[in-house]
């Protein structure tokens, strides 16, 4: 008769935790000034096509840095990358601080601060998440995943009204918190005493090890299916992003508000990512997807009528809520099936086709905000997702996805 060891609980794994609270001042600080960067281009140009190009620049790297930093991640030392990624984004996020503290507001430095920005962070995260399975046991892999997804959505609700609250206050602040969340990081990681990868197989040519990736992640059907239809949703939550701004400024509201508004979207995300277990648990991968487009659908129709903050930011906790149960699902499948010496190319092309095209929802929606308005912008993002969740509906490969996460029959 087999006895079953107990694993302590995560809360004891030391490495973990500062790994897990090193990423996690890395992500609030990055939030802070992704916020922050477009904030400070609309309210010194007045311009949403200016704040459009200052969003979308911070998610240009997405789509053309993904591919390459995975190879990154499964080639060089993992928690190096990491330190260096921080360093960059210490000198980079300083200098707009500076800029700003002598009365400078240029639009283009904002522009290429927020690329290089970006760019080290998904070097970051992707490295992150390639390390947790080296410092967490694999029976705790799905909550260890289910904390550091909500860890994100908590990122995400306090790093937006702490922007907006330090820019109202001092507008440089948010840029030197930053700075201070990324020295934090750098303390934790040189604390860690583990090793954030296996053994390395014999190098090969880069474009061989990104088809690998590529090739990998194609003959997954479903996870393809499903991030190809998440690509396109986060173009249209890009967009939303900044027609909030656009409404709570044309309402006479100020950068407060818009934290009251992300502050309330962010809870919603954290619960959805907390309670995200059970719903793998109780539904097929079919349900979550469908279900979870369908909400979507029905929830950016009242953007494009309300202006209240609290109901805004009821719409956007929903939005969030059903991302973090996509995000958790998600990385439990992958780190579930991924080869450790792919990860970070496997995590790199998921992200790529998940959100490589979200810099289109700056691009597209600041000229149509500041020509049509509003509400004929936000209406036309309501049909995009409808079409979505038609799609979902009417997909033979989603129609066939009758298990869990787990591949276990729903309970």
């Amino acid at each position: 008769m087999s006895v079953r060891t107990e694993l302590p609980p995560l809360r004891r794994n030391r490495d973990f935790l500062l790994l897990w609270a090193g990423a996690g001042s890395t992500l609030l600080g990055t939030r802070v000034t992704v916020f922050a960067y477009p904030l400070l281009a609309l309210w010194a140009t007045q311009s949403a096509a200016a704040a459009g190009l200052v969003m979308s620049a911070a998610l240009l790297p997405q789509l053309v840095v993904q591919l390459p930093a995975g190879v990154l991640v499964d080639r060089v030392d993992r928690r190096r990358l990491m330190v260096l990624a921080d360093i960059g984004c210490v000198l980079l996020t300083a200098s707009v601080a500076l800029a700003v503290m002598a009365g400078h507001t240029w639009v283009v430095h904002l522009i290429v601060v927020a690329f290089l920005q970006g760019s080290l962070a998904i070097c970051y995260d992707l490295a992150e998440r390639s390390a947790v399975r080296h410092v967490v046991p694999t029976g705790q892999l799905p909550a260890a995943l289910s904390q550091n997804e909500a860890r994100a959505r908590a990122a995400g609700m306090l790093g937006q009204p702490i922007g907006s609250a330090l820019f109202a206050f001092v507008r440089w602040s948010p840029f030197v918190f930053t700075v201070v969340a990324h020295l934090v990081s750098l303390v934790t990681l040189l604390l860690i005493r583990r090793d954030f990868q296996g053994e390395r197989p014999a190098r090969r040519d880069f474009r061989a090890e990104v088809a690998e990736g590529l090739r990998w992640i194609w003959g997954q059907r479903l996870l393809r299916t499903a991030m190809v239809l998440i690509s396109v949703s986060n173009i249209v939550f890009a967009g939303l992003g900044l027609a909030v701004m656009f409404i709570v400024k044309q309402d006479g509201g100020s950068a407060a508000v818009l934290g009251v508004i992300t502050a309330i979207g962010g809870v919603g995300g954290m619960v959805g990512a907390l309670t995200a277990s059970r719903w793998l648990r109780r539904l097929s991968m079919r349900s979550l997807l469908v279900g979870g487009f369908t909400a979507w659908a029905l929830t950016v129709v009242p953007v494009a009528f309300v202006t209240d903050p609290f109901a805004l930011g009821a719409v956007f906790a929903a939005f969030g809520y059903i991302g973090g149960v996509f995000n958790v699902a998600g990385g439990v499948y992958l780190v579930t099936v991924a080869p450790d010496a792919m990860m970070g190319r496997a995590v790199s092309v998921m992200t790529l086709l998940g959100s490589g095209l979200a810099f289109l929802g700056g691009v597209t929606a600041g000229p149509l905000l500041d020509t049509t308005g509003a509400t004929t912008t936000v209406l036309g993002m309501a049909g995009v997702m409808a079409a979505l969740a038609l799609g979902a509906i009417a997909s033979p490969t989603v129609r066939a996805a009758a298990t869990t996460v787990s591949g276990t029959a729903p309970r």
